[in-house]
């Protein structure tokens, strides 16, 4: 999404057929499995699917034409890479105009290749991004969890403990403090949890400079140059060669790679709102 783009429930004129806008917007979240580039956007997006308007129709169009221009991007599984999991984790403040609740994204790499990613509103109101940052870090860790025990019994034992990467020195601090403050009392739970991951020895907590952060892509509006950096940092890459992917292209590459039905249905939208 561009940089200086701000969508809001009351712009634009009301869409005549809101149904258009939901099934688009419901194969975009489809192919967030495995397009992390445009999850922030799609996250966005989907806040106004009861009552979308003309300006969130175009914002819409804009992220399609962005896929149609990047067909090819992919997530590359490297084999030269060891087996250890990475975690990047990032939250803004008070995002939303309406709730105040923070944004959280993270994602977790096996080696150099994304293997789990999200961005989800907080549930509760963050009071301070100190706050919003460290319950981010217990969300990433609970993940990291599930994924080492899976990778556990899939036969990848003694696997050397999980780098979680924060750029929030605040947040950190209290990962690293065993003493819980007045301040810090109200996230108690939240404090313990990784406290004790860390304790345990199965994760280990690492400053970040906000410019190499990859998981500002699940949080942030980004320039298209750090967009590209970013992503890059993250795994993902063109799996294509060749320049700019044309539209008949972008059909090849999805009829004959992925041959879910609606998939094509997809295509077909694309090519009827642009």
């Amino acid at each position: 999404m561009e940089t200086q783009h701000r969508l809001a429930p009351d712009k634009g004129e009301p869409l005549q057929d809101i149904q258009t806008y939901q099934r688009l917007m419901g194969k975009l979240i489809y192919l967030t499995v495995t397009r992390p580039d445009i999850v922030y956007a799609v996250h966005i997006l989907t806040k106004y699917m009861q009552q979308p308007t003309t300006e969130h129709m175009t914002a819409v169009k804009h992220l399609l034409k962005y896929l149609a221009g990047n067909a090819g991007q992919g997530i590359l599984l490297a084999s030269k890479y060891a087996a250890q999991l990475t975690a990047y984790c990032d939250s803004d403040w008070a995002s939303c105009a309406f709730s105040r609740r923070s944004t959280s994204g993270f994602c977790i790499m096996l080696g150099a290749s994304p293997i789990s990613w999200k961005t989800k509103k907080q549930s509760v109101v963050a009071r301070s991004s100190a706050e919003a940052e460290y319950r981010d870090m217990a969300l990433v860790s609970c993940e990291v969890t599930w994924l080492s025990t899976l990778l556990k019994d899939m036969g990848l034992h003694d696997l050397p403990p999980t780098v979680l990467n924060c750029d929030n020195q605040a947040a950190l601090a209290i990962a690293a403090n065993p003493v819980l403050h007045e301040r810090t009392k109200h996230v108690e739970i939240d404090c313990h949890y990784i406290r004790d991951k860390v304790k345990a020895g199965e994760i280990k907590t690492k400053h970040v400079p906000s410019y190499a952060q990859v998981a500002d892509v699940f949080t942030k509006q980004l320039t298209a140059k750090q967009h590209s950096y970013l992503l890059t940092k993250l795994g993902v890459c063109s799996l294509k060669p060749g320049g700019e992917v044309k539209r008949e292209q972008l059909h090849y590459y999805i009829l004959h790679c992925t041959k879910q039905e609606f998939v094509r249905e997809f295509v077909s939208e694309f090519v009827a709102v642009s």
